[in-house]
Formats: structure tokens, sequence, C-alpha cells
């Protein structure tokens, strides 16, 4: 399984610091054998530990140049890192990132061989238009995109679940992720308000293959349980 944490705009360089060292021992003591991630915000970049992968929330599809506001893969190789989000619906809805953009991202950080993490979601007045114009929502943003891409990893967001507490419903996920299945077969996580309560029910359910935790993972402490909970399910 897949267990990845986005830390949005949360921690120091100091508070990350922690958080890694304190994962790390959890994991390196429990010996959970999933693959984690954690995402930093971008001053608080660093290279990757031998249990965590360290990878970015964001970046421009340049090497370097003159996108102020912005980081390249130059500013990441400084890390060592290879893992970037990329389609996060916060970066979509609040930061009006389009279709062509994310493409961009896409193909560029696909050139690098990068480990892509490819969200897609719904929006709460799509959810309600039901079953079918939610795939059909979700095929446009995966629209252009190379789905057989070795290092591909989608993560499935509904935007109307993320922070807001309220979490799909188990056969919503099944739909949602057997739907994306039958089009994709590369690792797929679900995202959107998981935390201790319910992520042993998530994870367990078909074609979950993992999930990208927000606001649950900002503890560390609260990462871990999570952590706990999956490597407890023993899924392959």
């Amino acid at each position: 399984m897949i267990i990845a944490a986005n830390l949005k705009t949360n921690h120091t360089r100091a508070g990350v610091k922690n958080y890694l060292d304190a994962t790390s021992d959890f994991i390196d003591k429990s010996g959970a054998r999933d693959r984690v991630f954690v995402f930093p915000p971008a001053t608080a970049l660093c290279e990757s530990r031998s249990a965590v992968v360290v990878g970015a929330q964001n970046a421009y599809p340049a090497e370097s140049g003159s996108f102020t506001g912005e980081i390249g893969s130059q500013q990441l190789d400084e890390f060592g890192i290879r893992a970037l989000l990329i389609g996060h619906s916060e970066r979509r809805h609040i930061l009006g990132e389009g279709l062509d953009l994310v493409k961009r991202k896409f193909d560029y950080f696909a050139g690098l061989d990068y480990e892509i993490f490819f969200c897609v979601g719904e929006p709460p007045e799509i959810k309600e238009a039901g079953f079918d114009a939610v795939m059909t929502y979700i095929e446009r943003q995966l629209d252009g995109i190379d789905l057989s891409y070795d290092r591909l990893i989608l993560a499935y967001e509904p935007v109307w679940a993320i922070g807001t507490g309220k979490t799909a419903a188990s056969e919503d996920i099944l739909a949602v992720h057997g739907a994306i299945r039958r089009v994709c077969d590369k690792p797929l996580l679900y995202g959107g308000s998981v935390k201790t309560e319910n992520a042993g029910e998530i994870l367990s359910l078909e074609n979950v293959d993992g999930a990208l935790v927000g606001t649950t993972s900002w503890v560390s402490e609260r990462f871990c349980a999570l952590l706990e909970i999956a490597n407890k399910l023993k899924k392959d």
C-alpha cells in the first residue's frame, strides 16, 4: 500500500525535520512495510529518509527561468526529489490551474521520470448530478494524460470531501475506483477526510491501494496511527 501525507501550507523547516524524524522512527520500530511519502511545503523541502520519500506539492514545468513564485526541477534536484503532486483540487479550484497547465506539468515531469501523484475529483455540484456526471468530469481531467506511464499514481479526491470532515461513502469509492481501474491499472489512492476512524474501512476496499491524507497527516502522531492501521491490514 501507499500512504502519503500532504502537509499543504503547514510546518516550518524545523517542524518538518521533527515530523520526518518521528515518522521514520515509527516505521523503523514498527516494521511497517507500506510505501510512505511526505509532501512538505516548498520552504521545507529536504532530502528523503530511508523509510520516507519526500516529494513536492507543486512545481512549474521548467528547469528554471522567469517564473516568479514558482520552483522548477533545478530546485527539486538540489534535494534529490523525484516525487510530485499534480492536479490537486486546491491547485485547480483555488489557484486556477486549468487542464492545459496540469497536462504540461504531467508531460514535463514524466519526461524526467518523476513519480507522479495525479489527483482527480469532482466538486459538489457535479457529485449532486449523479455518477455519470462524476465520471464524465474525471474522464475530462484524465484526457491527454498518459495512463500507461510507469511511475504514475492516481489519487481520487472528491473536492467536497477535502478538509470538510465529509468522507465519500464506501459504495461511492468502490464505484469510482472501479470505473477508474477499468481504464488504468496504476496504483489508485483515495483522499478526502481520511482519518483514523475510517482509514481501516477505506483501505480495505477493493481497488483502493492506499491514501493521500491531508488534515489528519499534519500531526506526526496521527499520521503514524494511520500507518499502523494500514500495516495491520497486510493488504498487497
